[in-house]
């Protein structure tokens, strides 16, 4: 399986946000492994990356509105600030990852992975965490009014300073 570290767009030639979206969408389906790869920044609203490798990526305000990473491989990403509207993350490996300040308003992360992610000062207004799992994750001073909790592990949960839930 191919690795790729840090994609050169200015390589590929690639001008606009749905082509990054496409080149990415092509490498997953390639089985190409994304694991650390930088895709600080970039627009991939709507992109399917399911059952993705994108452990240890870099993520920095990434647009990832709507995007499909169920049974994604997220471990130890670091997705700081990233938008994840809507996102579909159902069944996800986030284990460890880093989510401050990201926005995961209506996401659905159903039956996921978060042990001892950090969700510190994100927006998890309306989200799914219904049967995940979510011992060890820092959730302080996060906002989680109308989240779904029903059936979740929060053992040893750090719920200091959250909005509401």
């Amino acid at each position: 399986m191919e690795k790729i570290k840090k994609i050169n767009w200015e390589v590929l030639f690639i001008s606009t946000a749905e082509s990054i979206k496409d080149a990415v969408a092509e490498a997953c389906v390639g089985g190409v492994d994304l694991s650390e790869v930088d895709l600080s920044g970039v627009d991939l609203r709507g992109a399917n990356f399911s059952k993705a490798d994108l452990s240890r990526a870099v993520l920095l305000e990434a647009d990832l509105r709507e995007a499909n990473l169920s049974k994604a491989d997220l471990s130890r990403a670091v997705l700081l600030e990233a938008d994840l509207r809507e996102a579909n993350l159902s069944k996800a490996d986030l284990r460890g990852a880093d989510l401050r300040d990201a926005d995961l308003r209506g996401a659905n992360l159903s039956k996921a992975d978060l042990r001892g992610a950090i969700l510190r000062e994100a927006d998890l207004r309306g989200a799914d965490f219904s049967v995940a799992n979510l011992a060890g994750v820092d959730f302080s001073g996060a906002v989680l009014h109308g989240a779904d909790f029903s059936g979740a592990d929060l053992c040893e949960a750090d719920l200091r300073g959250v909005e509401k839930i």
